[in-house]
């Protein structure tokens, strides 16, 4: 698909110095693709792509203010979103294989694509839809350009951002190249108020700060060049996260902030570096009867971490630093390597009036985790904070549960496709078969489990079909079947010393994959010869659900407090009281229910008279059904709602444009054993001015978070999930968090 709808070479002024609005491109073809050019979002400057993603239909992000990670498309968990590169799956650090979308430099980004339903020829890892991110490549531009720009924070720090990009004729082929160096900085507040209860008197309140401070790093390369008949096209990705997340907080009783209410107070950095890396050719050329086409493709995520947390807590008297304080001290050493190597052959054959495509794609993956962890807990007699350095305080490194693991991932998928166009219907059907082996080997687990082997394999058929119904309206409709592979995290064999609660838990290496079958339904209209208006109606019916269950076995702590009150005494009958906590797994039970509306708009308002003012406007209702252990709920974190509005006024006369955008966020609830979280967001507002200058140089001003929006989370917690359905709780906590409004000058030169 990347390489059907890929535009012409432009000249670099035409991307860079737009004179004009840019809108939704409307696509061709069956799939029921939207698509947006970088220039649609340019003028707002977005750093990543994931600020790009906050401006398109029916994408979430449940993320720290200023953050746009994971994206969540339709609202559901970032792993059921498929983020493709250029068309092609790529690694993700996360347990959960998903991959955060602000590590991709807003740069780099020729379009972005909204896949709502997949064709036999992609991955079937897309049961909320696929993210499509186009980069640039060798055929994309002629010329070149510079952009440098700063960054000013709410706490009046300045961050600079530069970068180039140059793309033409090198030797027999056209050559791309392109890096930048962008400075990233989020300075936030939070604050926590506990209660026993809800309603209940004030416990305690934590005052934090949290300071995300950093630099990325890209670079990019693409050749294309014809050889042997065919086009070989070259094209190499490296994207470095460096980053420093410091968190200082303080807990006073009963939200007195007076020392002699001191109770803990926290210090927590953790130091990232995180590659991404890739690498890919293609060659095409016509044989067979028809074009073949041999892919070769090896990504990488190398991510290190450090983490140490250093907590004193307080003795609860009158006295400011008292005696018999406690400091604790964790330090953890994280090391992630996710290697993958693909492979694809693919043929398409002209028959009278269709097209059949069919190929197989191969796909290695190895995943080496280590979590290496030492801690301590000592007390310190009339030491005022800050504590000392304590000769010989740590213990060497060692393992922790389910720290030291290796998974090896062997898929291949063969596909086959027949598409056609016909008086006015174009239309597509496929079927994929996708095989996976899985071996599992984690070394904290228990001698018999430390090596584990789960096989599988699942049919995926798909049908897209777009009619056009007249010159300005058509209609698109889709079934497909999908699937969601397990997160890392619920496949290790280890046992998690409460992770839920009191409740432990362990993995579960035969888990099966989640299978859904999808619809879509939708109606698009032209508006004049630039605008397009459109509504999608989407349905999924989600079948062996991932969810964390009873095993009835009792956790490692609720044993060792039967024995403690055995040993004091207690009846074997009398002891069993002690047994509230359980270890808890991942099975696959029940289904689930996905669905909602998705309006877009996006048009010049030519229709009453004003060319050169653009309106934007995204509008999705999401809503889900599932049931887990404590009854009825949405699937996790799923918003009610996403909003996008905004406007583009161009003065081509003065060579001058300004505009701004508005978002809203619904509600997202999720629960877990143990916990229940109910998030919400404040409206976020993003404004620019543009002044051009001639066809060569643009400067843009641009403001984001100018309401100053706060992030809301309210917390049930629980220690057993006898408490949890009693609704007698551990802790109700209510935790606010803001960021102040960010401001960004930015010039680009093109040559």
């Amino acid at each position: 698909m990347a390489d059907e709808t890929a535009a012409a070479v432009r000249p670099v002024d035409e991307l860079v110095v737009t004179a004009g609005i840019e809108y939704r491109n409307r696509v061709e073809g069956a799939e029921p693709v939207l698509s947006y050019d970088l220039e649609y979002f340019q003028k707002f400057e977005p750093l990543t792509a994931g600020d790009a993603l906050k401006r398109v239909p029916s994408v979430t992000f449940l993320s720290d203010v200023l953050e746009s990670d994971g994206a969540r498309m339709r609202g559901l968990a970032p792993s059921y979103t498929q983020i493709l590169i250029n068309g092609e799956r790529v690694p993700g650090a996360g347990v959960d294989r998903s991959f955060f979308v602000d590590r991709i430099p807003a740069e780099l980004i020729e379009r972005v694509e909204l896949v709502r339903s997949p064709s036999a020829n992609r991955s079937g890892d897309a049961v909320a839809g696929a993210i499509n991110i186009v980069l640039r490549d060798a055929m994309d531009l002629d010329g070149g350009y510079l952009r440098a720009g700063a960054i000013r924070l709410d706490d009046d720090k300045v961050k600079g951002t530069v970068g180039g990009v140059w793309g033409g004729q090198v030797g027999p082929g056209r050559l791309l190249v392109g890096a930048s160096v962008q400075g990233r900085r989020n300075p936030k507040e939070k604050l926590s108020q506990r209660f026993d209860e809800p309603g209940g008197e004030l416990d305690n309140i934590e005052v934090q700060t949290d300071l995300r401070n950093g630099t990325d790093y890209s670079a990019n390369a693409a050749y294309v060049v014809d050889v042997a008949g065919g086009q070989l096209d070259l094209s190499g990705v490296f994207v470095r996260t460096d980053r420093l997340q410091a968190e200082r907080s303080t807990e006073y009783a009963e939200g007195v902030r007076t020392n002699d209410a001191l109770q803990t107070t926290n210090v927590n950095d953790l130091d990232i570096r995180t590659d991404n890396y890739s690498l890919g050719g293609k060659f095409k050329r016509k044989m067979l009867g028809g074009e073949t086409t041999f892919k070769l493709g090896y990504a990488a995520i190398d991510d290190d971490q450090y983490e140490f947390e250093d907590e004193t807590t307080y003795d609860d008297d009158d006295i400011a630093f008292p005696e018999d304080d406690v400091f604790e001290s964790t330090r953890t050493k994280t090391r992630i390597k996710d290697k993958e190597l693909s492979a694809a052959i693919q043929h398409k054959i002209d028959l009278r009036g269709a097209k059949l495509e069919f190929g197989v794609q191969y796909a290695d993956k190895t995943r080496d985790t280590s979590v290496l962890e030492t801690e301590t807990e000592v007390e310190i007699d009339d030491a005022p904070a800050p504590r000392p350095a304590i000769p010989g305080l740590y213990p060497d490194y060692e393992p922790v549960a389910g720290g030291l693991n290796k998974i090896e991932e062997r898929r291949i998928d063969p596909y086959v496709m027949l598409s056609g166009a016909t008086n006015g219907l174009s239309w597509e059907a496929g079927l994929r078969y996708e095989t996976t082996e899985t071996k599992i080997t984690d070394e904290t687990a228990a001698t018999a489990l430390r090596v584990s082997k789960n096989d599988y394999g699942v049919l995926l058929p798909s049908v897209n079909l777009r009619y056009a119904l007249t010159a300005a309206d058509r209609i698109t409709a889709s079934v497909a079947r999908t699937v969601r592979r397990p997160g890392f995290n619920f496949l290790s064999p280890a046992v998690l010393e409460g992770e839920y609660g009191d409740n432990d838990f362990v993995g579960n290496p035969d888990l099966k994959l989640e299978k859904a079958w999808g619809a879509d339904l939708g109606f698009e209209h032209r508006i004049g010869r630039r605008g397009v208006v459109g509504v999608n109606a989407f349905y999924r019916k989600v079948s062996d659900l991932q969810e964390v269950v009873n095993t009835g076995a009792f956790s490692e702590e609720a044993l060792d407090n039967y024995e403690d009150a055995i040993d004091d005494g207690a009846t074997p009958e009398e002891a069993a009281e002690e047994l509230t906590s359980f270890v808890l797994t991942a099975r696959n039970v029940g289904s689930g229910e996905v669905w909602g509306l998705e309006f877009d708009l996006s048009t010049p308002l030519d229709f009453v008279g004003l060319p050169n003012t653009g309106v934007f406007l995204n509008y999705s209702l999401l809503d889900s059904s599932v049931d887990d252990a404590f009854g009825s709920r949405r699937f996790n974190d799923q918003s009610k709602y996403v909003m996008n509005v905004g406007f583009i006024q161009d003065f081509p006369d003065y060579g001058a444009a300004f505009g701004a955008t508005y978002r809203k966020q619904g509600k997202a609830f999720g629960r877990i054993i143990g916990e229940e979280v109910t998030t919400t967001y404040g409206a976020d507002l993003e404004v620019f001015v543009e002044k051009r200058f001639g066809k060569r140089y643009v400067v843009r001003l641009t403001g984001s978070n100018l309401l100053n929006a706060k992030k809301k989370e309210v917390f049930n917690k629980f220690n057993t999930i006898e408490d949890q359905r009693e609704r007698s709780f551990d802790e109700y906590e209510l935790e606010s968090e803001k960021a102040g409004p960010v401001f960004q000058i930015v010039g680009r030169m093109t040559f």
